[in-house]
Parts: structure tokens; C-alpha cells; sequence
């Protein structure tokens, strides 16, 4: 108990708390209708894209957010229109973009500035380096993703089940699968500080699929994915400190544990 209480001391514990919480949060609301239209794994091909970016602005010495920022927007919205007016499939798109973000990414790093601490937190998760600036820009963005999902969280319900019926009611089928898109975007971009490129699509894929292992409707299944991702988190970062060991795989692996319990919680009702 006294380590627990040492531990929020520190005012970067606390920062990465508030951050860690926030980010969480959204990618959890916006996990469950992306796992449910099979978009899970953009989340993975976006934070590629988010690594290429960061890499060319260290490169050439420009703040890493603002840059990253928009080019993974525009990512996002290509792959969307990609997948829709494409023989190509989603899977396939995103795996394209993927592994070419990465690999222009991990060039330009070995032929600029190496894998310096920077990239390597981007890379792999430093949650406990973000300063104040990181904490504001990321506090901002994620209260305003939040926001809008709760805004537009009917048309996305709506579009997550059937496109066909909303366009056929006039529901702008492509402006909320773009809205969808940019607001995946900010959360990975947001993510990557905290979790890597490595792992951000883990806080995507896990409590969604938790949720959906011991709740039936979409919105028990978005409030379930929520408070699961934000406990999750908590738990990561706390063990975290007191084993010594990555906050993001450590977040990783409790997520996992959590999967594994709602699936043996769902085996034992059936």
C-alpha cells in the first residue's frame, strides 16, 4: 500500500494515468464497431502509417504529433475508400499499407538518426516520457473523440449493422465511416506514445472482444469494452511500477487475462 501511494508522487505516474485512461477509453468505444464491420486490424496498419511519419520528422526535426497527425488521417480515409471501391479486401489493404509505412519508416531511421530513445519509444510504448505538452495535445484530442462518438453514436450503431439500410434511409453512409476513420486515427496516433506501434492495436481489439464474450446488446457491449479497457489499463500501469516491467506489455498481457476470464465466464453460462 505505501508503494501504491508512493507511486502517484511522481507527476509523471500521474500524467501517464490521465493520458493511459483517456486513450483507453477511446479505443475501446471505437474498437467494438470496428471489430464488428471486421475493420479490427486497422488499428495495426494505422499505427505503421503513425511510425513512418514520426520517423520522417525526427528525421528532419519537427515535432512528432503534428506531423503524424494528418498523414495518418489521410491513411485512414484512403484505406476506407480502399476497401469500399477496391477488389482489393480490407485485410489486404490494410496489410499493404502496413507493412510500406513500416518499412519507409524503419529506412529513414536507419539512415538518418538510428533508433534513437525517441523512436524506440514510439516503437515500443514510453508512456512515462510524455511532458506536458504530450499530456495537453493528447487530453484535448481524446476528450474531443469522445465527444463526437457520443454525438454520432446512434449512426454509427447503424452503420456498424447494416450499411445497406441506412444509406437506404438516408443515413450518409460514407460521411460516418469517414468520422469513423478519422476519430480511429487520433486514438492510435494518440496511442502510440503510450503503447507502440507494436502494440496500440491490442487497446482496439481486447476489451471489445471481452465484451462481447459476456454482453449480447451493442450498447452493453460498448460500456462493458469501456470500463474493462480503463480497468485494465490501471492494473497494467500499477503492476507495471511495482515489477519493473514495459507499461505497454504489461497492459497487453492484463487485457489478455481479461479475454481469457470473460471466455471461460461465457464457457461456464453455456
Amino acid at each position: 500500500m505505501r508503494l501504491l501511494l508512493q507511486m502517484f508522487m511522481y507527476p509523471f505516474i500521474v500524467r501517464a494515468f490521465v493520458v493511459g485512461i483517456l486513450v483507453s477509453l477511446c479505443a475501446a468505444l471505437l474498437g467494438v464497431p470496428l471489430v464488428l464491420k471486421r475493420y479490427s486490424m486497422i488499428g495495426d496498419g494505422l499505427s505503421h502509417v503513425s511510425f513512418g511519419a514520426l520517423s520522417i520528422a525526427l528525421a528532419c526535426g519537427w515535432a512528432p504529433l503534428p506531423v503524424s497527425i494528418p498523414v495518418v488521417i489521410a491513411a485512414a480515409i484512403v484505406l476506407l475508400r480502399m476497401t469500399e471501391n477496391s477488389p482489393m479486401g480490407a485485410d489486404a489493404a490494410i496489410a499493404v499499407a502496413s507493412a510500406s509505412a513500416l518499412a519507409i519508416g524503419v529506412i529513414v531511421t536507419s539512415v538518418t538518426t538510428g533508433m534513437t530513445t525517441d523512436v524506440d519509444s514510439y516503437m515500443f510504448g514510453s508512456i512515462l516520457a510524455m511532458d506536458r505538452s504530450d499530456v495537453a495535445l493528447s487530453v484535448g484530442l481524446s476528450v474531443a473523440v469522445l465527444v463526437l462518438f457520443g454525438l454520432f453514436y446512434h449512426k454509427l450503431f447503424a452503420i456498424t449493422f447494416d450499411e445497406s439500410f441506412s444509406r437506404a434511409t438516408g443515413v450518409k453512409v460514407g460521411l460516418y465511416n469517414t468520422l469513423l476513420s478519422v476519430l480511429t486515427a487520433l486514438t492510435i496516433v494518440l496511442g502510440m506514445r503510450m503503447m507502440g506501434a507494436m502494440l496500440i492495436s491490442s487497446l482496439v481489439i481486447f476489451p471489445a472482444l471481452s465484451a462481447m464474450r459476456i454482453r449480447k446488446s451493442f450498447r452493453g457491449v460498448v460500456i462493458c469494452a469501456g470500463i474493462m479497457s480503463v480497468i485494465s489499463f490501471c492494473v497494467g500501469l500499477t503492476l507495471s511500477y511495482l515489477i519493473s516491467t514495459p507499461v505497454g506489455a504489461t497492459v497487453v498481457v492484463v487485457n489478455l487475462a481479461v479475454f481469457l476470464c470473460c471466455c471461460i465466464v461465457r464457457a461456464l453460462k453455456k
